[in-house]
């Protein structure tokens, strides 16, 4: 599948594995870059630098195909050493970057000055216009049906992908609801040029969460996600379980709530902790409406060459209906 995303990326098939705070791990991206897509390293999986220095020469160890980190960059009160990050990120030898966060376009300069090529993740098409001017080299455009933060604006794929691509001159890689062939078909027939998966990817063999968080995912249906942090304009969207009903309850009280009020439900490290023992019910589980379409858990492998196959054949068969 040649596209201007799989040239740019060195790949067989332009599908990018999207960054997974806990679940980027060497493991996953290498498994994804093995089986000819675009694998990630979640920058900030990482407690530090040095850290995710080890983890990239530890991916090198498990793949020889290209793979790429992701850093998503938020205003904090105490930031991570954000410029450190980026400096593991060049001297490991990385080819392809994917940013996300209003602060990101800080380290551009610095990633581009190291001839790395960047892909912008965003939910609005006003930011992918800015991050265009600003040279990135592609953008990846989600849509409200995604897992984790899908903006404040509510726009669906069907419409915010067709947009992008008519007003950006770089490639669009699509993002949020798409898990198998019928969705990559679609993401190419509105114009993009690639697709990004988490939360279907978080559903396979070699991503590295607890057997009964995957098991969770595949018994949920498209109705099995909340949006929490809503009234505080910092929207995400997460596994419906007893923890996020938890926080939506408490936000929705009269007169409303202060993140001080929730954060002991939406701490990372209780997340983290539930992935790790395998509770679905113990922490803030990040996904997409996606899991409506999930059945199964295969290997990487499996899943890419299926979502191949079912992608050419849902395009064959829509312009046979034609003739």
């Amino acid at each position: 599948m040649r596209t201007r995303v799989s040239e740019m990326l060195g790949v067989r098939y332009p599908i990018i594995q999207g960054g997974m705070q806990w679940v980027g791990l060497a493991e996953m991206a290498s498994a994804v870059s093995n089986a000819g897509a675009f694998g990630l390293l979640t920058g900030l999986s990482q407690p530090t630098p040095e850290a995710l220095a080890r983890e990239i020469a530890r991916c090198r160890t498990m793949t020889d195909q290209p793979f790429g980190v992701n850093m998503t960059v938020f205003p904090t009160i105490t930031p991570p050493p954000y410029s450190e990050y980026i400096d593991a990120i060049i001297e490991g030898g990385i080819k392809i970057v994917e940013t996300a966060g209003p602060k990101s376009s800080d380290h551009w300069g610095k990633l581009q000055n190291a001839g790395i090529r960047i892909v912008h993740k965003c939910v609005a098409v006003r930011h992918a216009l800015s991050a265009e001017r600003a040279g990135v080299d592609a953008v990846s455009i989600d849509g409200f049906e995604c897992a984790g933060h899908p903006g404040e604006d509510d726009i669906p794929g069907l419409v915010l992908i067709p947009i992008a691509v008519k007003k950006l001159r770089i490639p669009v890689v699509a993002s949020g609801g798409i898990g198998d062939g019928r969705g990559m078909a679609a993401a190419f027939a509105l114009g993009a040029e690639g697709i990004n998966m988490g939360t279907r990817f978080e559903v396979t063999q070699e991503a590295p969460i607890h057997e009964a968080i995957k098991q969770a995912l595949v018994a949920g249906s498209e109705r099995d996600t909340k949006l929490i942090f809503r009234t505080m304009k910092n929207t995400a969207r997460v596994f419906r379980n007893a923890v996020s009903e938890e926080t939506v309850a408490i936000e929705n009280k009269p007169g409303g709530a202060h993140f001080e009020d929730i954060r002991h439900l939406v701490a990372g490290a209780r997340g983290k902790a539930a992935l790790d023992a395998g509770d679905p019910q113990g922490g803030i589980i990040t996904a997409g409406m996606v899991i409506g379409l999930i059945d199964d858990i295969p290997s990487c492998e499996e899943l890419i060459q299926r979502m191949v196959r079912e992608c050419r054949a849902q395009l064959s068969g829509a312009l046979a209906t034609m003739d």
